[in-house]
């Protein structure tokens, strides 16, 4: 593998002159520079990154910390991230951290010794004191943990309420919920939304919120025991789409309807959600939007000498499909 010192002997200049060559730091007169580019492009050599980083202190590279890739959301935000960043000249890192703050701070550590200029992270457990330990620019998505740490999010309450006030208008009497993790930001804001609409219902009863874990299986097993256990249950709001699908797949092997007998409404908008049978109804996030704009906000950080905090709460917009449908009566308030 050829090496600088290969290149500056064919090109017949110092070691120095390549290094600006390639940086495009201090001057180097045209016909030098396109003899170091000929010597480079004769020897097919790749200057070494790493050493470059370590030099300059900046690898031109972010990194995207998710919770769970297996999650349709994850991979679909992680695409708008990594489109963005290579269109601005920027390398791509995507950590799957399992919701594990000891994983979170093993990458965090590890990619900041290689000089990783940003992160943009979907996490409820990091803190202010673990960043700053980092010293490096950081963007939250999805939920905020910091009021010091710019943030792209989605209004969760506002969006859920809307899904519940939509079951309520196609006739639904009796709602529940399929709530994601307690721990996480964006789950307890849709359940309190959910519990905005029909906390005050004289139907309402806790068991008509059940965990899903923001997981099919989890969602799918929860829907079993809610819709067995409470058969008048004629709507649900599941907290995303995922589990939105877990439901249909529950109701499925209940022999119960859909929409017919259960109308079932979820959030986020993902991909699956119109592709299953039935199509799923789903409060969708502007999923490429959001991780298009964190990374932009991201890299005007990277390069600013003096970044501002910027805090962004993105709508939701309600796409009816199958799982709803047209449904008789009307809701009895």
């Amino acid at each position: 593998m050829a090496t600088i010192r290969d290149v500056a002997k064919l090109a017949e200049v110092s070691t120095a002159t390549v290094s600006r060559v390639l940086n495009k730091n201090g001057y180097v007169n045209k016909a030098t520079e396109t003899r170091v580019q000929e010597a480079i492009k004769q020897l097919n050599y790749l200057p070494n990154d790493v050493a470059r980083s370590l030099f300059k202190g900046r690898s031109r590279t972010i990194a995207l910390f998710v919770p769970d890739i297996t999650n349709p959301f994850f991979p679909e935000l992680a695409r708008a991230v990594e489109d963005y960043s290579n269109h601005h000249q920027y390398n791509f890192v995507l950590c799957n951290t399992d919701n594990d703050l000891e994983k979170e701070i093993v990458y965090l550590n590890a990619l900041k010794q290689k000089s990783v200029d940003g992160f943009i992270i979907v996490s409820n457990s990091i803190t202010e004191d673990h960043l700053q330990r980092i010293n490096a620019p950081v963007v939250a998505l999805d939920r905020v943990f910091s009021t010091k740490v710019s943030s792209v999010t989605v209004n969760n309450r506002e969006g859920a309420r809307k899904a519940v006030q939509h079951l309520k208008s196609l006739g639904c009497n009796r709602i529940a919920h399929i709530a994601g993790p307690e721990k996480i930001s964006s789950a307890g804001e849709r359940r309190q939304g959910y519990l905005d609409e029909v906390g005050d219902e004289d139907w309402f009863k806790p068991e008509y919120v059940v965990q899903g874990k923001y997981d099919f299986d989890t969602a799918k097993k929860a829907a079993i025991q809610l819709l067995t256990g409470n058969p008048e249950v004629d709507g649900l709001f599941a907290g995303n789409d995922l589990m939105g699908a877990g439901v249909l797949n529950a109701a499925a092997s209940l022999g119960i309807s859909i929409p017919d007998d259960l109308a079932v409404i979820g959030f986020d908008g993902i991909s699956i959600s119109k592709i299953i049978t039935p199509a799923l109804t789903t409060m969708a996030q502007p999923i490429y939007e959001i991780g298009t704009r964190a990374a932009e906000l991201l890299i005007t950080q990277i390069s600013s000498e003096n970044p501002t905090i910027k805090n962004e709460t993105l709508d939701v917009q309600l796409i009816e499909r199958q799982s709803t449908g047209e449904r008789a009566g009307e809701y009895e308030g």
